[in-house]
């Protein structure tokens, strides 16, 4: 039976991701590994079948433990385990050098030493730093040029990748995609936060004017394209991943709003982050043309299913906003 690695696989985009290969794949077997940080989650991955799905607990900067819980010539290694959240980044950038940077290496390292065929890293569109109005989406010859602690751990994790490639020929790929939304997505992110909010009819806390562009696909579409990469991506090769979904935030908070039913006085204007990217935008023609792969669901239809996800999983995310998230959602909105 193949088998993947997939580090980072209790949280938001690794959980769906280990849904969707493991129900695509009857044959696929999938170590699980996740330190369970406050956005990894157990019950993530509910129902998955026991025999073809292993979870292992351990922390991907800890060499030794990662040599313990990589199997032997596994087919390949996906690493999404990072910190991701910018507003975390700003206030403590530390914790994303550790994770990002030096988890990445550690596991480049050990995916060597255990032979694995093909390791993949999940990156993300925001190391390309901002657009302006009117400039073309990115590609992946855009420079790197990342605003935040956040982005810029995860631009200097990309750098080791190829350089695994060109120093070891290590066999690896990289992908940069969109903003994500979809279930199970921590409710410290734009979509889930305006939802949950809205659904306890509490202020809704928007950056500035609210006119910051994003790129949304929904995380099944990405993780059918990082299937893709993962299967038939080149060697040393970057692929951008995007929907030509662009919307300005406060517009996509005002359709949820208006999805719930729910009046736009719950819209809190607050001040604006520090560097705050304006706008993101993905040319995702490399793999289109080179793996056949392009984004199916509409951004209005994916959001409305996800809409009704939250409406129905609603003991989910509450717990989830009691305890350290709280305290968190305290500290950077309670002065704003």
């Amino acid at each position: 039976m193949p088998t993947y690695v997939v580090t980072g696989g209790a949280g938001f985009i690794g959980s769906n991701f280990v849904r969707l290969a493991l129900a695509s794949r009857p044959d696929l077997r999938i170590t699980d590994i996740d330190l369970l940080t406050y956005a990894g989650n157990l019950e993530n991955l509910d129902g998955l079948p026991e025999g073809r799905h292993t979870f292992i607990r351990a922390d991907i900067t800890d060499q030794e433990a990662m040599r313990r819980a990589v199997p032997q010539d596994a087919d390949a290694l996906i690493n999404f385990a990072a910190e991701t959240h910018v507003d975390r980044s700003i206030l403590g950038p530390l914790a994303f050098v550790r994770t990002n940077v030096l988890g990445t290496q550690v596991l480049l390292d050990v995916a060597r030493e255990k032979k694995i065929r093909r390791f993949v890293q999940i990156s993300t569109d925001e190391v390309y730093g901002s657009l302006l109005p009117g400039e073309p989406p990115f590609t992946e010859n855009h420079p790197l040029v990342p605003s935040s602690p956040y982005a810029a751990s995860k631009a200097g994790a990309d750098l080791l990748v190829l350089a695994a490639h060109h120093t070891y020929g290590q066999n690896v790929g990289i992908t940069r995609c969109s903003n994500n939304y979809g279930p199970y997505q921590f409710p410290e992110k734009l979509i889930p936060l305006m939802l949950s909010n809205a659904l306890e009819d509490k202020p809704l806390p928007v950056y500035g004017d609210g006119r910051q562009v994003r790129d949304w696909i929904h995380t099944d579409d990405h993780s059918r394209a990082i299937m893709a990469v993962v299967d038939g991506g080149r060697t040393g090769c970057v692929y951008n991943i995007g929907s030509h979904s662009e919307r300005y935030n406060i517009d996509v908070v005002r359709l949820i709003l208006k999805t719930l039913g729910k009046p736009d006085s719950l819209i809190r204007h607050v001040t604006d982050r520090p560097g705050h990217d304006r706008r993101y935008a993905i040319d995702p023609t490399r793999i289109r043309d080179e793996l056949g792969w392009q984004a199916e669901a509409p951004f209005e239809e994916g959001l409305a299913s996800t809409i009704q996800w939250y409406r129905d999983h609603q003991d989910w995310w509450r717990r989830i906003k009691d305890g350290t998230y709280r305290e968190f959602y305290e500290k950077w909105y309670g002065n704003r």
